[in-house]
């Protein structure tokens, strides 16, 4: 069988990344160029600030990523692109360039919902095993999904307002981290103790989930501490917010893997870099005696890599997309 080699091209957010991958699973190179400097000063990510890096940096990724691999264009065989959601400032600008090398070498354009894209992360660690959960925890996602075969979504649950990845963030804001707070709040609660009283978020037998109750509870907890001039313990505070935050989790994924009889489960997205649910989700799989795969580091945040190994997948499953084709900046997986 002829080896398929697609480039992916990612620029949802604030990273500007292509990438080569083969047959789905072996990553040739990945180039990233990143935006956190630039945003942290404004405390999250500013829109018309990231549209304009990606402007900038477009052109010079994919040719690093081109000579890096010692390939050229004439030897892909799809490009693979986020077309949504994301930001629509950010995400016009990679497909737009991934239209024109499209047009011009007469390329495939495979269309990459950027949450199919972090579940076939896991694809570069190793292969897939139906039928399979992936629970997608990032920024803007919180969602169980059930997947009996390749590029075949079933959502069995999500957040019904904030996602895990904003809701860290909001916290960490609270109590005066610098963003991306997210990682900050997971160091803190390793040598912090769960000493503040805060509320479960939607404890009840659905798959899905709620956050901002958890978050104004923060807030308000914060807040009633400053008035009263008590010190707030940072690393308690993100110890006690990071346990109920993660436990939610935990509790309703434990519910689909026992209900859907599921042997194997993948952790995706930004939020799976962290520490606290990597070592709860040891700790259940273990329990229940099932296989699991969480992507490298890497690979958790947005890149190109997941979305070049997705869209291999989605090449094989026949989707093609015109030169019509239009960013979402919101949209449901299929």
């Amino acid at each position: 069988m002829k080896d398929i080699y697609i480039l992916g091209i990612e620029s949802s957010c604030d990273e500007t990344s292509a990438s080569i991958v083969k047959n789905g699973s072996e990553e040739i190179v990945t180039i990233i160029s990143s935006q956190i400097d630039i945003h942290k000063d404004y405390g999250g990510v500013v829109p018309e600030i990231a549209s304009r890096q990606h402007v900038k940096n477009i052109t010079y990724v994919i040719e690093e990523c081109l000579e890096k691999a010692k390939m050229k264009m004439e030897e892909i065989d799809a490009i693979a692109i986020t077309y949504g959601p994301g930001l629509i400032g950010s995400l016009l600008i990679g497909l737009e360039a991934a239209k024109t090398l499209s047009f011009i070498y007469n390329k495939p354009l495979v269309p990459v919902h950027h949450i199919a894209g972090h579940i076939y992360a896991n694809s570069l660690v190793k292969p897939f095993k139906f039928p399979l959960l992936a629970l997608v925890v990032s920024g803007g996602h919180t969602e169980i999904i059930e997947m009996k075969k390749h590029y075949s979504f079933e959502k069995l649950g999500g957040t019904l307002d904030d996602a895990i990845g904003e809701c860290y963030d909001k916290v960490a804001r609270v109590i005066g981290l610098e963003y991306p707070g997210g990682p900050k709040i997971d160091k803190l609660a390793q040598i912090g103790k769960q000493t503040y009283k805060l509320p479960i978020p939607l404890n009840d037998n659905s798959y899905n989930f709620s956050f901002s109750g958890l978050k104004s509870a923060v807030i308000n907890l914060a807040h009633n501490e400053r008035q009263k001039n008590n010190e707030i313990r940072e690393a308690d505070l993100a110890a006690s917010f990071q346990n109920v935050a993660i436990s939610s989790i935990t509790k309703k994924l434990r519910k689909a893997i026992i209900e859907k009889n599921i042997k194997y489960l993948i952790v995706a997205g930004g939020v799976a870099a962290n520490y606290g649910l990597r070592n709860e989700i040891d700790k259940l799989t273990k329990e229940l005696n099932i296989e699991y795969s969480i992507p490298p580091m890497i690979f958790c945040t947005d890149n190109a890599a997941m979305i070049a190994a997705a869209g291999y997948y989605a090449y094989l499953d026949g989707r093609r997309a015109d030169l019509s084709l239009n960013s979402k900046s919101t949209d449901i997986l299929n």
